[in-house]
């Protein structure tokens, strides 16, 4: 089943936009499509492949990360070609 998975990071600190960029790039690095926009980073693919992957780096992070959130939104199907046309 393939997924669209929105992911906001929110660092609890001052330095905040480091740990963004250095996660943006894990994304970036994977091997699934990702889009990013000013708000939140989307990432598609299979469920499980792509949760495991959020699951591993989200997690590193954590470790790494003091008062980090995170917040996922998560949807079934492909929608990184989703054409609003209403």
């Amino acid at each position: 089943m393939n997924v669209s998975i929105d992911v906001s990071m929110y660092p609890l600190h001052k330095d905040f936009e480091t740990p963004i960029k250095e996660f943006i790039k894990i994304l970036r690095k994977s091997e699934f499509h990702t889009e990013e926009n000013g708000l939140s980073t989307q990432i598609f693919g299979d469920y499980l492949q792509v949760m495991e992957f959020i699951n591993t780096n989200v997690h590193e992070v954590l470790l790494n990360e003091k008062n980090c959130i995170f917040i996922l939104k998560i949807v079934t199907d492909d929608r990184s070609h989703h054409d609003p046309n209403y």
